[in-house]
Parts: C-alpha cells; sequence; structure tokens
C-alpha cells in the first residue's frame, strides 16, 4: 500500500474545471515542497482516486478545497483545512503549510477554515455553503439535460410541442416532453442534496419531498433552498426527539418509519403553507430582472459581467447562472444569452492576450492561452482563472469590462439562448446566432488587448527594475529588446551551486574572487568596490528569492552572466522581504554601450514567468541552469 504525507478531496458545484485544477495545482505545490499528495476528486462523472482509510490513517495532514459536501467525518483525528476550491486553485503551498500545522479534526469539533478567524462561525458558514452547492451540482446536468432537449424541439418550431399548433411535430413533442421532465426535477434534486449533505439518507428524502412541494405550488428555486434547510432542521430535531430510544433496538424503526414519516409530514405541511409567499417572491424577482431586460439592458448587462467574471465558475458566477437557468425554465431564454455571453467571452479574452502579445507570457501561459479558445468556445470559463490570479487588481476588471460589454450588447439587441450550456456548439439554436458571436468576440478582443497591455506593462516594470543602474540615459526600448539572450555570456564554469555564504557582502566578495579566478576580470577589489557602489544606489534584490547584483569596472574583460544557488538565503533588502537564495550577476566592461541593460531586462522578463522560476529553483546541476537558459531563447 502507498503511503502519502498528505491527503485531500477537490470538488466544484459543477464538477468540471475547478475540482481539477485545484488537484493538479496541490499535487504540483506537494512535489515542489518535498511532499507526496493523493488527492481524491468529485466531478461529474462521480469520485476518483477514492481515499482509503489506511491512505487517510497514515496522512500527515488532510486538505479539503471543496465548494460541495466531501465527507469530512472521515477524516477525524486527523489535522484538517476546508476551504473553497478555488483557494486550492490559486494558493495550494500556502493550504499545504497551513494543514501541516492545522489542529486536530474531531467531528464534534470546528474544521479549520481561513475565511474568518471564528473558528465555530467558519465551520456553520462553510457547511451552509458547501451545502447549497452540493445541491447546485447536482441540479446542474438536470438543468442542461433537460434544456437542451427543449431547446433541440424548437428546431421544428417554437410551438411544435403544441398539438394545436400547425408546427407541431410529434417528435419534437417527444423531446419538449422529455426535456421539460428533466428541466422540472431541478427544484425537488436541488433541495434534495442541500438536505442530504447535512442530513444524510433521511434528509434527502425530506428534502425531496419538500422540492417536490413547493415545485408543485409554484415556490420554485428559492423554495426548494428554504425546503432544504427546512428539511435539514427537522431532521436533526427528530434526531434529538428520538435520541432517547436505544440504536441497538430501534435503528430501523426509526431510520425506515419514524423520520421519513415525520420529517415528510412536518416539513411538506410546512412548505405547504410558505408556498404562497415564496412564489409571490418568485414573481417579484421575475418581473424584476424582466423590467431590467426592457428599460435597462445596459445596467443588467454591466451587473451580469461583473457578476460572472468576478469568480470565473465560482459562488457569484454560479449566481448569475443558476438565475438564468431558473429563469429558462420559466420560458424565459434572454437573460441567459447574456450570462452565457459573459462567461463565454473571458476565456476568449485570455487567448486573444497571448496572440496579442506573445512576448509578455510565458510559454505554458500562452500554451493556455490558446487551449481557452475551445474552452470559451463551450462555455467553460475556470480556464481565465490562472490569468485573472496572476495580477488580479487589474486583470479582473480588464475581464468584467469585456463581460459587461458582450453582455449588455446581448440584451440590447434581444438575443435569446434557449440552452443553459454548450457555448458555441448550440448556435443553431439561437435567435440572431451571428450578432451574438460578434458581440462575445467584441468583448473579448477588448478585454485581451486590455489583458496584453497590463502583460506588457509589468513585463516591462520588472525588466526597468532590474536594468536600473541610477543613470538618466537609459532607453527603455533598449531595456525590452528581444536580442542579447542571457544565454550568450553565460558559461557553465560560472554557474555555482550550495554557495556557503553568510551576508550579500560575503556573496558580492565570492561573485569578484570569482570573476578573477575564472580570468573574467584582473583586479576582485575593483569589481568588489563596484557591486558595492550599485548596492547603494539601490538594492538589486528582486522578488521570488532572486537578486541580480552587477559590476561595470575597467578591469572587467568582457561581458559576463554568473549565477549561484545560496546554500541557505539571506538578507538582500529584496522587494518583497524575501531572503535570497539565487543570484544572477552580471560583469560590465567599461566600453559597454549599453548592452548590459539589454541582458540584464531579459533576464528580469524571464523571472516574471512562474514556469522559468519554478524550474529554476528546482535545477540542482549547472548543465540543467545552462540548458534552461539555453531554451528560453525567446523570452
Amino acid at each position: 500500500m502507498a503511503k502519502y504525507d498528505l491527503v485531500g478531496a477537490t470538488g466544484c458545484a459543477t464538477g468540471v474545471a475547478h475540482t481539477f485544477m485545484a488537484e493538479e495545482a496541490l499535487e504540483k505545490a506537494a512535489k515542489n515542497l518535498g511532499y507526496t499528495i493523493k488527492i481524491e476528486t468529485h466531478g461529474q462523472t462521480g469520485i476518483e482516486n477514492n481515499l482509503t482509510n489506511d491512505e487517510i490513517k497514515e496522512a500527515k495532514a488532510v486538505i479539503v478545497a471543496s465548494d460541495i459536501d466531501v465527507g469530512t467525518d472521515r477524516f477525524a483525528g486527523k489535522r484538517l483545512i476546508v476551504v473553497p476550491v478555488a483557494r486550492g486553485v490559486k494558493e495550494p503551498e500556502e493550504l499545504i503549510k497551513k494543514a501541516l500545522t492545522a489542529p486536530i479534526y474531531k467531528d464534534s469539533q470546528a474544521v479549520l477554515s481561513s475565511n474568518s478567524d471564528n473558528i465555530s462561525n467558519q465551520k456553520f458558514g462553510n457547511k451552509i455553503y458547501t451545502s447549497l452547492m452540493n445541491g447546485v451540482s447536482h441540479m446542474l446536468p438536470f438543468v442542461v439535460a433537460g434544456g437542451v432537449l427543449i431547446a433541440i424541439s424548437f428546431f421544428w418550431g417554437i410551438n411544435s410541442a403544441d398539438p394545436k399548433s400547425s408546427e407541431y411535430n410529434q417528435f419534437a413533442a417527444m423531446l419538449n416532453t422529455v426535456g421539460s421532465t428533466t428541466m422540472n426535477l431541478m427544484a425537488p434534486v436541488l433541495g434534495a442534496y442541500i438536505a442530504e449533505a447535512l442530513a444524510q439518507r433521511t434528509g434527502f428524502v425530506v428534502g425531496l419531498a419538500a422540492g417536490f412541494i413547493t415545485f408543485n405550488g409554484g415556490g420554485g428555486f428559492l423554495g426548494a433552498i428554504i425546503g432544504g434547510y427546512l428539511a435539514v432542521f427537522v431532521v436533526k430535531a427528530l434526531q434529538k426527539v428520538f435520541a432517547p430510544l436505544p440504536d441497538d433496538k430501534f435503528r430501523g424503526l426509526k431510520s425506515i418509519f419514524l423520520f421519513p414519516v415525520l420529517g415528510v409530514f412536518i416539513t411538506g405541511a410546512i412548505m405547504y403553507w410558505l408556498n404562497t409567499p415564496i412564489k409571490a417572491i418568485n414573481l417579484g424577482l421575475m418581473s424584476w430582472l424582466k423590467g431590467f431586460e426592457n428599460t435597462s439592458p445596459i445596467l443588467l448587462g454591466i451587473i451580469v459581467g461583473i457578476m460572472c467574471s468576478t469568480d470565473f465558475g465560482g459562488p457569484v458566477n454560479k449566481a448569475a447562472y443558476v438565475t438564468g437557468t431558473i429563469l429558462l425554465a420559466q420560458g424565459n431564454y434572454f437573460f441567459m444569452a447574456g450570462v452565457s455571453a459573459a462567461c463565454i467571452q473571458s476565456p476568449l479574452a485570455t487567448g486573444f492576450a497571448v496572440l496579442f502579445n506573445p512576448k509578455a507570457y510565458s510559454k505554458s501561459e500562452r500554451t493556455a492561452g490558446y487551449v481557452n479558445f475551445l474552452l470559451g468556445s463551450t462555455h467553460i470559463t475556470e480556464g481565465a482563472i490562472p490569468f485573472a490570479a496572476k495580477h488580479p487588481l487589474w486583470n479582473i476588471p480588464a475581464l468584467m469590462l469585456g463581460s459587461a460589454i458582450s453582455s449588455a450588447l446581448t440584451y440590447m439587441t434581444h438575443i435569446s439562448v434557449p440552452a443553459p450550456h454548450g457555448g458555441f456548439i448550440i448556435l443553431p439554436l439561437v435567435n440572431k446566432p451571428f450578432l451574438w458571436v460578434l458581440w462575445i468576440l467584441l468583448g473579448a478582443v477588448i478585454s485581451g488587448a486590455l489583458l496584453a497591455l497590463i502583460a506588457g506593462r509589468f513585463a516591462k516594470k520588472e525588466a526597468i527594475l532590474a536594468g536600473n543602474t541610477g543613470s538618466s540615459s537609459v532607453d527603455v526600448k533598449a531595456e525590452v529588446q528581444e536580442t542579447h539572450n542571457p544565454n550568450d555570456i553565460l558559461d557553465i564554469n560560472n554557474i555555482k551551486l550550495d554557495v556557503d555564504v553568510n551576508n550579500r557582502d560575503e556573496a558580492l566578495k565570492y561573485l569578484a574572487d570569482l570573476s578573477v579566478s575564472n580570468h573574467l576580470a584582473s583586479d576582485s577589489s575593483k569589481v568588489l568596490a563596484s557591486y558595492k557602489t550599485r548596492e547603494k544606489e539601490g538594492s538589486t534584490g528582486m522578488t521570488d528569492g532572486f537578486a541580480i547584483p552587477h559590476a561595470q569596472s575597467a578591469t572587467i574583460k568582457k561581458s559576463s552572466m554568473l549565477v549561484l544557488k545560496l546554500k541557505h538565503p539571506i538578507d538582500w533588502h529584496s522587494l518583497d522581504g524575501q531572503k535570497i537564495d539565487t543570484v544572477i550577476s552580471f560583469l560590465i566592461p567599461q566600453v559597454d554601450s549599453n548592452d548590459h541593460l539589454k541582458y540584464l531586462s531579459n533576464t528580469a522578463k524571464l523571472l516574471t514567468h512562474q514556469d522559468f522560476i519554478t524550474e529554476l529553483k528546482a535545477a540542482n546541476t549547472p548543465q540543467t541552469i545552462k540548458a534552461l537558459f539555453s531554451k528560453e531563447q525567446e523570452v
């Protein structure tokens, strides 16, 4: 049996992208930190990589990054953290470190969640959220399957299921009936799985009944949520009332008869009387949204666009999406058109961004951007997450703008989309397909252009910081040229590993001595003096543990690059406050024609790409480091 340092589980409301992105991120982070990990995924195809009791027992800690219930009781006695799935994608290393120092979880205790300071509130709030997402994740396949079948029935005409209409078609009527029946299961399934997450099998039964009762009474989606949580309350209350009955004699009676019969009766009676006010609220909400579509399509588009590009498949995005599916079930095909446009736009925008400015992105980012053309075209929004997370305060507003434009234009031109998912696959069902695609592409191009500018700005900023020698005559264009690859001046003999120095001055002296021993300069004292003069002008400590010191002297014979990987991180007054473990130094002849600025800037560009940083940190031989710079000819 394989043993793992850590185990975990991931799951999201749709079970399509976030689930597996979090799995991959945690596996990569664990490998980088020197741990082994096994992740159980809860996706739409079911549970994969199931954790065994022995694997859980042997693990040092457990990480649950999920928006749905994955069953935390089995982790009792282990160090455990529970966070939303998005944090598993964005902060995998931080989660691993926190899990290893988390308190021991017992099923009677609160689960540590980093969303709040109050652990009791964290547990309650997290359970409410995960139970709701559990209901939504099980509901969505019914909505998609039913919605698509209904939409296909419209190929024979909008009234093709009506026997009194001239458009009537028997096959279309059958499709419509099957689709409508499946779609109508939305509320019962939602209520059932909300209750199941908190009250297990009995909760499922009572929640399912509550969902059907509220559906028949017009309570709809809102009624299903209320019914699901009411079922939990009733079941928990019944369990306390009948707790004095010993389980060894009355377990079967309670689980088969008392709890379901009394639970359905009490919950059903309450929902029967609540249906009237809930229906009124539902109708009011539908009327309000319909009024927005007719009187304020631009404002509605802005709201929907911002929601869809806030967390890309997360709870805010899902709130807009679920609202669209509810209205779709009510026969409103316009609202979903704007939601779909906003969701499709964001991943497409990242694809355009890497097309517009490929030099600002790493190879893996460019690949991801191109893949996002496919993901976006099929209404999978999560591919935008890595791009949004890189510079969120800049990139997310840029994506929101494009989403808002696409959504608003869709509402203004009264485009209808009768299916809740599918992206461009459902174009034959859209009333104005070419116009819809045009608005989506327009928003994507605008967001993509902004993303490309932002990426270029940050790459340029890093290059300028690295190339700034205090001279006012620095030419900005020279700093970002793509010629002068650092590999051209890097000799394998100038790469040293496990360098044992205690501070910055010792590191600079080591570099100066190395320059003389490798015949790159003739006077180490003058090289060291140049290094120290440069540091007085401003620290060359960068971010992510890198420093880029450089020396210019008449004793230096030719432009050269030296790379040191330190045995212990040292203080260097870096930009982000981190200690430095990797030093990339440049030796510059007195007559240089600013060539060193080009090498410096291109090196700084490389250090803005996470994949390059990861590979360089992991490299443990001079040959590997030399090959890595050789591979990155295109910055």
